[in-house]
C-alpha cells in the first residue's frame, strides 16, 4: 500500500483537513510539465506527447542525472491492465533509443515549447540541472516506468507491486488536494518508496569496467568536417563549442578508437598518435616532404570557422593512423550497436563488447 498522506490544522485541537482527487489527472500532466519537481527534484523533463513506433504518444519522459528514462503515463480513465500494458508497451520502445534519438526528442519538445528552434543543447540543459560537467558517457542503459494517479486502486498496486519483485523498474505515484478554506495544497505518495524500488532494479543497472576501447562520433558534413578529409589526412575532430570539443581531452596517445558517423554507422578503427590542436597546428605533408598546416591542403570540406563565428568554437584535430576506414556508403550499422552523442567516450555499457567484437569481424582486426 501506498504512504498515506494525512494533514491537520494546528489549534486548541488538532483538525484534520479534508482532501479530494484532482478534478481532472490533464490538469495534473499540465502542472507536472511545468515543474516535474513536484514529482521527482531528481529528473529532467525532455518530451511531452511523445510520439512512439507504435502509434500511441508517451504522456511524459524524463531523463535522471545518471541518463537513464523515466517513462511517466497518467492513468486518467484508463483501467489499471490497461495503463500497466501501454507502459510496457512503452518501455519496449524506449529502450531502443539511443543517443541521437534522445536528443531529437528534445529539440522538438522545445521546439513546440518554445515555437522555435532551441539554441540550448540537451548536453547543455542536463549540466546546468545537474550540476555536473559532462553527461554521462552512455544514455538509456536503463529505464523506469512511472504510473501517476490521483487514485491508485488495489488492482493496479499488486500488478506494479508483482512487476518490481521480478526486476521490472516500474512504480507508481498519486497526489491529493488538500483544501483549506480558500487554500489548496497538493501532496504526493509513492505505491513503492523509490530507495526500495532503486534496490529491486539496482544489479540491472550496474556498468561493466571500461575495456580500453574508445568510442568517437565524427559529425560528418560535406561542406565542413569531412569524412573523405579524415580519412586522407589521418584525424578525426570535433567543433562548435566547448560542450563538444572538450571530451576529445579524454583520448590517449595509442588509445585505439572506433568512429562512428551518427545515423550511418561505424566507418573506421584507428589508433591515437596526437592532439587535439586546432587545424592551423595540425601539420601534413604536402607532397614535396614538406609540413603544411593542414588548412593549406586542398580539402573537400572547410575546417576553419567563418569569423562571425562565436568565440571558443573552433574545430580541434586529433591526430590518428588508421587501421581500417570505409565510406560512408559502406557504414557498419546493426542493431544493439553503442551510440553516443559524445565526441568522445570511454563505454562501459554491456552494448559496446557487444558492438567491438562485430566491427572486429566487419573491418577484419583480429585482435
Amino acid at each position: 500500500m501506498p504512504i498515506e498522506i494525512a494533514l491537520w490544522r494546528m489549534g486548541q485541537t488538532p483538525e484534520r483537513v479534508a482532501f479530494s482527487a484532482l478534478d481532472e489527472e490533464k490538469h495534473l500532466e499540465s502542472l507536472l510539465a511545468s515543474d516535474l519537481s513536484i514529482l521527482d527534484p531528481n529528473l529532467l523533463l525532455i518530451g511531452r506527447q511523445v510520439p512512439t513506433i507504435y502509434g500511441k504518444f508517451i504522456d511524459l519522459l524524463a531523463i535522471d542525472r545518471e541518463g537513464n528514462l523515466v517513462v511517466i503515463e497518467l492513468k486518467k480513465d484508463k483501467t489499471p491492465r490497461d495503463v500497466v500494458a501501454q507502459l510496457l508497451d512503452y518501455g519496449s520502445w524506449v529502450k531502443t533509443l539511443d543517443d541521437t534519438d534522445i536528443a531529437g526528442i528534445y529539440e522538438k519538445f522545445m521546439d513546440k515549447r518554445d515555437g522555435a528552434p532551441s539554441s540550448i543543447s540537451l548536453d547543455a540543459v542536463f549540466c546546468e540541472r545537474f550540476g555536473v560537467t559532462a553527461m554521462p558517457e552512455t544514455l538509456n542503459e536503463a529505464h523506469e516506468l512511472l504510473v501517476v494517479a490521483t487514485v491508485l486502486d488495489d488492482s493496479t498496486e499488486r500488478i506494479i507491486d508483482y512487476l518490481t519483485d521480478f526486476g521490472v523498474a516500474i512504480n507508481a505515484a498519486f497526489f491529493r488536494v488538500f483544501k483549506d478554506g480558500d487554500k489548496e495544497y497538493l501532496t504526493r505518495a509513492w505505491l513503492i518508496a523509490p530507495e526500495t524500488a532503486d534496490a529491486k532494479i539496482s544489479d540491472k543497472r550496474e556498468k561493466l569496467p571500461w575495456n580500453g576501447e574508445y568510442y568517437v562520433s565524427f559529425g560528418h558534413r560535406d561542406n565542413s568536417r569531412n569524412w573523405e578529409d579524415a580519412c586522407k589526412y589521418g584525424f578525426f575532430s570535433a567543433g562548435g563549442g566547448d560542450w563538444y570539443s572538450r571530451t576529445l581531452n579524454m583520448l590517449e596517445t595509442g588509445g585505439r578508437v572506433w568512429v562512428n558517423v551518427p545515423q550511418t554507422g561505424y566507418v573506421g578503427v584507428g589508433i591515437v598518435e596526437d592532439g587535439p590542436v586546432l587545424p592551423s597546428q595540425f601539420l601534413v605533408d604536402d607532397g614535396a616532404g614538406n609540413k603544411v598546416p593542414i588548412t593549406s591542403m586542398p580539402l573537400k570540406g572547410n575546417l576553419i570557422q567563418p569569423p562571425d563565428n562565436p568565440p571558443g568554437t573552433d574545430e580541434y584535430l586529433v591526430r590518428v593512423k588508421w587501421i581500417k576506414t570505409v565510406p560512408l556508403k559502406d557504414a557498419v550499422s546493426e542493431k544493439g550497436f553503442f551510440g553516443n552523442q559524445n565526441s568522445a567516450a570511454r563505454p562501459r555499457a554491456k552494448s559496446w563488447s557487444f558492438t567491438i567484437e562485430r566491427l572486429k569481424h566487419h573491418f577484419g582486426i583480429q585482435d
